[in-house]
């Protein structure tokens, strides 16, 4: 099988920590192809979606915190996206309008017979903040809106909330407002940028001092472990890029009941891999782009999730 990943350029990943460095290892190791591509390289040309890519090697021994922990055995080549045997959709956010176009075009690309993965129709229809508002059975009270009186309003009724930008990423923009907060118009004031920007915003739950939990998902069935992020002191977010650390825990009897809901339903949507963030009882976010945390898990507990994404892409191709 040659399997093609979508990514951000290579010298720029943490290889050692990184969850897609560890996905092509384990198609490596599978005994796979694997090349890589840019988000930029994406293109179409008489109606047909390329791309120009090239394999990449990475030995069973190497360095992942040397620089170059990789090598490219062959040249680079442009070619059709349904000539590789699974396309993995790797970008990182922010899921700009650049973002947006690419998943247009690995719609098309799967039109004309790409496997891809997660979907580009099924990223797309899933912003990983506003997602959750589908299963509020899951989550806690929110609010989407670019109004201050409505933010303003929510506030007041329960005291304690977090505010956040639909398109951050690692903790960027979140705040947490309490009562009294005496920054609260300068705070929604710049993150609605003056009432042009709609943001969320969740009444906070206190269960994040035990940790942000992401909760990984294959193939509609719940990795057994998630990773904890716990905030450093004094925090509100358990991001790892905002300082959190990791600690992976069995999931709980809630977690497994969240993750057995939501994961058949939105896999038969064409999302192969999800990664839920739960605090205490509660869904936060449904993250479809380039869910991580794959290292952490395998790391602390033996469970390789790299080898199990691996094994279900191959069986997802051989279904599709």
């Amino acid at each position: 099988m040659h399997v093609l990943f979508i990514i951000d350029p290579l010298p720029s990943l943490s290889a050692y920590k990184d969850s897609s460095v560890a996905m092509m290892c384990a198609f490596l190791a599978r005994g796979h192809r694997v090349s890589v591509t840019l988000q930029s390289d994406l293109y179409i040309a008489h109606s047909r979606v390329r791309t120009r890519s090239q394999v990449v090697s990475i030995a069973a021994d190497a360095d992942l915190r040397a620089p170059a922990w990789w090598s490219h055995p062959e040249p680079a080549i442009e070619q059709e996206l349904n000539v590789f045997d699974a396309v993995i959709m790797r970008k990182d956010p922010p899921f700009d309008m650049e973002y947006a176009y690419s998943t247009h075009l690995l719609s098309f690309a799967q039109e004309q017979g790409a496997k891809v993965f997660n979907s580009g129709a099924a990223i797309r229809n899933h912003p990983e903040k506003l997602a959750i508002t589908e299963f509020p059975e899951f989550t806690p009270p929110t609010l989407v809106t670019r109004d201050m009186a409505r933010l303003r309003a929510f506030h007041q009724e329960y005291k304690d909330v977090i505010v956040k930008p639909l398109d951050g990423m690692g903790g960027m923009g979140i705040f947490r407002l309490q009562d009294p907060e005496p920054n609260l118009g300068a705070i929604l004031e710049t993150l609605t940028d003056n009432g042009t920007q709609t943001i969320m915003a969740q009444r906070y739950i206190p269960e994040i001092v035990k940790g942000d939990k992401r909760i990984l998902i294959i193939d509609g069935e719940p990795v057994p472990y998630a990773l904890a992020r716990i905030p450093l002191a004094g925090e509100t977010r358990g991001n790892l890029a905002a300082g959190g650390r990791g600690v992976a825990q069995p999931l709980s009897e809630h977690d497994w009941h969240i993750a057995r809901t939501l994961g058949p339903v939105l896999a038969e949507r064409g999302l192969l891999l999800i990664g839920l963030d739960v605090i205490g009882d509660y869904v936060t976010e449904i993250n479809v782009t380039s869910p991580t945390c794959f290292v952490e898990i395998t790391e602390q507990t033996g469970f390789d999730v790299a080898q199990r994404f691996a094994e279900a892409v191959e069986k997802a191709t051989e279904r599709t």
